[in-house]
């Protein structure tokens, strides 16, 4: 009895073919997707602008000034991805005086690949504007 049993299963082309489509479809699709991962990222820059706010707005009821210093904040930044962190900004207060601060942020990680960092920046009115868009 030399009964051959016949397995159902894909060859090699008919795979080889499925991934080839999928290859295009990911090539049409991801630069469609880009303007979004940009959009995802830059949440994190104005969640941490906004805890500067908050804190700045602390320090100011408490000693009638803004300080331009991130550690009387208790602001620490979180670790960059350079820095086998997660953060893909730096923060930085770039003015502050009695009646007036801005801090700043800005990417250190270019997401859509253009060459242009994503930066934002918040003032005493706590609204965070993106002043350079990636």
């Amino acid at each position: 009895m030399n009964s051959k049993l016949k397995v159902n299963a894909f060859n090699l082309q008919e795979i080889l073919i499925v991934l080839l489509i999928i290859g295009v479809f990911m090539l049409i699709a991801l630069p469609n997707l880009m303007p979004l991962v940009a959009k995802a990222k830059s949440i994190e820059a104005q969640i941490q602008l906004k805890y500067i706010f908050n804190n700045q707005t602390s320090h100011k009821y408490l000693y009638s000034k803004y300080t331009s210093d991130l550690s009387e904040l208790d602001f620490e930044a979180p670790k960059t991805v350079k820095e086998n962190g997660t953060a893909n900004y730096v923060y930085e207060i770039l003015s502050a005086d009695n009646t007036n601060f801005t801090a700043r942020a800005t990417a250190i990680t270019d997401f859509d690949g253009d060459g242009i960092f994503n930066v934002w920046e918040i003032n005493q009115d706590g609204t965070p504007k993106q002043i350079v868009k990636d």
